[in-house]
């Protein structure tokens, strides 16, 4: 038991040092490119901490379990806004830009929907099957590509407020602290969730109860470490982009390369993760819809919080 007390606290520092060192060579390389903290969220450290949603999904489709690439990007994204971003925001207010109001905000919420849509058009519309098909992962990518191009053309228009000063590291050693902060945020995070579970079992805790706490939220573990180290050293916006960045890139990319390898069914999926997962979309409405809404405050976070909450007591008392 000591042994994996240990490798535990010494996966819990990998992804502390991690998400500490993905954040500095985020934000550096943000003011030397003149981009925004939030694109560099959305690509580079959005990308990088779904790294392990990508592994599981891939995995269960070469391996014909494509309920497992369906339930794990959906367990995920819900993790991702409503604790994640709820925590962040409780945290440290998140500002709304603009450009996050046109068009970050709607895209996360439109994604959701079609990705309900193409899931569930047989129930739904009485078309095609219950799940995704090769050619509705192939649109998933074509959007993807889109939106990825789009956030790159635009991603000057706000660029970091350090941009046009201090110009800090160069730029190789920025791109390195993000390498080997992904690379301790994969590592640790691996070495926490395996080493909790192993703990979790010894001490006589259910599978069931194990697999939608420690494994469900052991994918989000790398985005969660980052957001929080985001948020001390308030740069809410990386934090925003990460999440929202994890949120498409898990539905469009992830489920597009997935489906695309094998058809996904949704036989796993329920109305009420649907219905949560919409819900976790719609909640962050409000910033794009209320231009006076400059900020995703306490009582925000609180709500997400609230609703995850609520969501995982739903979980444990249907096991």
């Amino acid at each position: 038991m000591v042994i994996p007390v240990i490798l535990f606290f010494v996966g819990l520092a990998l992804v502390v040092a991690g998400a500490d060192d993905l954040v500095d060579g985020a934000s550096g390389i943000a003011r030397r490119a003149g981009l925004s903290e939030f694109v560099i969220g959305l690509t580079i450290v959005g990308m990088g901490t779904s790294a392990p949603e990508m592994v599981v999904s891939l995995l269960g489709a070469l391996e014909g379990k494509g309920d497992v690439a369906v339930g794990n990007v959906v367990g995920s994204n819900i993790f991702n806004t409503l604790l994640i971003l709820g925590l962040t925001a409780v945290l440290l207010p998140i500002g709304i830009t603009s450009g996050n109001r046109r068009r970050d905000i709607p895209m996360n919420l439109l994604v959701t929907v079609l990705f309900i849509i193409l899931g569930l058009e047989a129930t739904l519309l009485g078309l095609g099957t219950d799940g995704l098909s090769r050619l509705d992962g192939a649109v998933l990518l074509l959007l993807f590509a889109g939106y990825m191009w789009i956030s790159f053309a635009k991603g000057k228009d706000s660029p970091d407020e350090e941009a046009s000063g201090k110009r800090g590291l160069p730029l190789w050693r920025n791109i390195f602290k993000v390498i080997v902060g992904l690379a301790a945020l994969a590592i640790g995070g691996k070495l926490f969730v395996d080493n909790a579970t192993l703990i979790a079992s010894r001490l006589g805790i259910s599978d069931k109860f194990i697999a939608i706490t420690i494994l469900a939220g052991g994918t989000s573990l790398p985005e969660l470490a980052t957001c929080v180290a985001a948020a001390a050293k308030k740069k809410g916006q990386l934090a925003l982009g990460n999440i929202i960045g994890s949120n498409i890139f898990n539905m469009l990319l992830i489920l597009g390369v997935s489906s695309v390898i094998k058809p996904l069914s949704y036989q796993n999926i329920n109305l009420v993760d649907m219905g949560m997962l919409l819900l976790s979309a719609l909640l962050l409405l409000p910033a794009a819809v209320f231009p006076g809404k400059s900020k995703l405050g306490v009582a925000d976070g609180a709500v997400f919080l609230l609703v995850f909450a609520a969501y995982m007591a739903y979980l444990i008392i249907n096991l």
